[in-house]
């Protein structure tokens, strides 16, 4: 998939905006005098308005300007509200982007910022006086909150990061595709997390309707005042970023030979810089190294018909899609001779346990970008930039053909390929610990 630019380099960039100024790159969302760019909305599905006629659409924004200019004011260059009314939603619509921002709250505080219009980065009154800790605010501000239950990828903060009442806070957010990296007050809270499609949250994976591809950023009012300055926001483009630019990846496989890799390595050959299964063999390949929560990044090329799968947490014998927490499989599942498997059998799906969302394979014989971020009993996997999977797997209770899977509870292990008799081809893989 399409891939972030430097963790790193935002982290020490983040106090070129503090003096007012936009940095290199970065435009201006509020002027510092008045409400010029913005109107208001609240939590509704933005397809809804993009679709009204130009009449209908001028009413309600008509209408909502009334409101944001009873509940939101400029003090001294600082966006303020009571707490009240509409949110403060961009005019211009945005894909892939960087976004800065300051804050500071008062006691009881409850807000947040959507992405694309939809809910949401959330922001607390952290304290216990504050009465939201059942909530998950104990955990801190900048989690994507909306994200499902505690445990969801991305739903709560990595760290409590948050500054005491008075003063400000400073937020950098990434959106590229669906992924979504927040760093608050210079530690990072979220870490590549996919942002689930609020509007269709009830929808089985599998039939979810992806993201839009371009939506406003709104600031959330709830109850109690917030203060904004120095918003920013860098619109980027699909292609900003190369595999030298990610942060906390590392190789495992070094394109020449196995070095680093166990298993039935003879099934196997290096070809053009790539892994790929003989023709015939196949037997689970796997890393030196074992691995607990993670997040791996490669490329892959079916042949027709082609049969494959990744090891996750495999314990380095029996069977990857059972011994192993799972098997993501990899499958050239367009294939007529596939046309009656189990939902569960598909490509991207949790063999036997989980279906992955399908139609989004390229071409056989292509390259395909694929990545699997493990947390816990959570998997959740990004397909040539749509995500196809995000699963629990330790909620799953009925398993194709009722067979067992003893793996399931595994916490660390391995990270491979399972081969079946297909030359299925794997390149450019990186690894990366998560925390």
């Amino acid at each position: 998939m399409k891939l972030f630019c430097s963790i790193l380099v935002g982290i020490l960039s983040i106090t070129f905006y503090l003096d007012g100024k936009a940095p290199k790159g970065f435009t201006p969302l509020f002027n510092g005098k008045n409400l010029d760019g913005w109107w208001g909305a609240k939590t509704e599905n933005p397809e809804k308005w993009m679709n009204l006629s130009v009449t209908e659409f001028k009413k309600k924004w008509e209408e909502s300007q009334q409101d944001i200019h009873k509940h939101w004011s400029v003090d001294n260059g600082v966006l303020v509200n009571d707490g009240k009314g509409l949110f403060l939603t961009t005019e211009k619509n945005y894909g892939d982007f960087e976004l800065l921002l300051e804050y500071k709250t008062v006691a009881g505080a409850d807000s947040g910022i959507y992405l694309r219009g939809i809910p949401q980065i959330q922001i607390w009154d952290t304290t216990k006086e504050g009465g939201k800790w059942k909530l998950g605010a104990d955990k801190g501000s900048g989690g994507l909150w909306n994200n499902g239950p505690a445990g969801a990828p991305g739903r709560d903060p990595l760290v409590h990061a948050d500054k005491p009442f008075g003063q400000w806070n400073r937020f950098r957010i990434t959106m590229k595709g669906n992924l979504v990296t927040i760093i608050l007050n210079d530690q990072l809270v979220v870490d590549e997390a996919p942002l689930i499609n609020y509007w269709d949250r009830k929808s089985p994976l599998e039939k979810r309707k992806p993201l839009i591809a371009e939506g406003p950023i709104q600031l959330q009012t709830h109850g109690g005042e917030i203060r904004w300055r120095n918003i920013y926001i860098k619109e980027l483009l699909s292609s900003c970023c190369e595999v030298d630019d990610e942060t906390g990846y590392v190789s495992i496989f070094n394109g020449e030979n196995f070095d680093g890799w166990k298993g039935p390595i003879a099934n196997y050959e290096v070809k053009d810089g790539a892994i790929r299964c003989l023709k015939g063999k196949g037997g689970t390949i796997f890393t030196d190294r074992t691995f607990k929560d993670f997040s791996v990044k490669l490329e892959f090329k079916l042949p027709t018909g082609g049969n494959n799968g990744l090891a996750i947490r495999y314990p380095g014998k029996g069977n990857a899609a059972y011994h192993g927490m799972c098997e993501l499989q990899v499958l050239d599942n367009t294939h007529p001779r596939y046309a009656k498997l189990d939902p569960r059998q598909f490509h991207g799906s949790a063999y036997g346990i989980s279906p992955a969302k399908t139609g989004h394979l390229k071409k056989v014989g292509e390259w395909n970008d694929q990545e699997v971020i493990v947390r816990g009993t959570m998997i959740t996997v990004f397909l040539n930039d749509e995500i196809i999977l995000d699963a629990d797997l330790s909620k799953v209770t009925k398993f194709m053909a009722n067979k067992s899977h003893p793996g399931l509870t595994l916490k660390e292990g391995h990270f491979g390929f399972a081969g079946h008799n297909d030359p299925v081809s794997f390149r450019n893989i990186r690894i990366k610990d998560l925390h």
